[in-house]
């Protein structure tokens, strides 16, 4: 495994397992056959209603907790709640993660992450993020924060690099961590002609390429899956690096692109709207 270090000197997993969209039963499964096989980061969200599922699929892998890179969400909802930290280590199992996000800039973000930078004080964070912050919201938080982040946590892939935001990144040696990593299914960017002659190069399929990619870009990926091949596949990517001129190619392919469009209404619902913990 190949580790980046944050700007308190931690160290992260340059990729992960996400559980996004996947239900309790299959984010339990994937992340203990994730674990097995060799990943040592797992992301999570108090949103994706299966938090209590990824503690069972850690303490099911007979990883030791301390090898494990834990990351999750506090949703708009529990901004305000005093007790958010501790009901969301509760429902993982765990007295800390490694990392602790707000998940939008919907609601009272303020009071989130002053929540993320008490729990940090207080070592139930070893580390904290903010995701899908960017434009004004990451230049308002930015003079707003005691403590920097050590993460932020947005679409990007090929066609989208984040090339503004790592600006601001790249002052404080924020790290970014990418969801959408592959194009959220887009079929052209797997056709890219790039991708596939590289594939062949290195014996290896476009969606691989593209892993490695965000990884010599230094961003942390988390592809996600309930497939154990594609949980396997995913992972076999530290044995081949691209080229400075390979990178340079794929640079070219940078147009800009999302794939999500939030809107200010969306982060209204968002700041309404609490997980049923329940199914957790």
């Amino acid at each position: 495994m190949e580790y980046i270090k944050l700007n308190n000197e931690l160290q992260c997993p340059v990729i992960g397992i996400g559980t996004f969209t996947l239900t309790p039963k299959d984010a339990q499964n994937s992340v203990r056959e994730a674990l097995k096989i060799g990943y040592s980061l797992v992301d999570t969200a108090n949103a994706y209603v299966n938090e209590r599922a990824v503690g069972r699929g850690i303490t099911e892998s007979g990883i030791k907790r301390e090898e494990v890179f834990l990351s999750t969400k506090l949703w708009p909802s529990e901004y305000e709640n005093p007790n958010a930290v501790d009901e969301t280590l509760e429902r993982l199992g765990v007295d800390y993660v490694d990392l602790l996000y707000i998940h939008q800039p919907a609601g009272n973000w303020l009071a989130g992450y002053r929540q993320l930078e008490k729990a940090y004080k207080e070592g139930k964070a070893k580390s904290i993020g903010i995701s899908n912050f960017e434009g004004k919201y990451i230049a308002e938080l930015e003079t707003e924060w005691e403590i920097v982040p050590q993460f932020i946590q947005v679409e990007a892939h090929p066609y989208f690099t984040q090339k503004e935001l790592r600006k601001t990144l790249d002052k404080y040696g924020i790290k970014l961590m990418s969801w959408y990593p592959l194009g959220h299914g887009d079929k052209s960017l797997m056709e890219e002609t790039v991708f596939v002659k590289l594939g062949k190069k290195y014996g290896k399929s476009p969606a691989q390429v593209i892993l490695r990619w965000h990884t010599q870009m230094g961003f942390v990926v988390i592809p996600g899956s309930k497939n154990v091949d594609h949980i396997k596949d995913n992972l076999d990517i530290m044995d081949f690096k691209l080229t400075d001129n390979e990178m340079n190619e794929i640079a070219q392919l940078d147009r800009e692109k999302r794939y999500y469009h939030r809107t200010d209404a969306q982060l209204d619902q968002f700041a309404a709207w609490r997980p049923d913990f329940e199914k957790a």
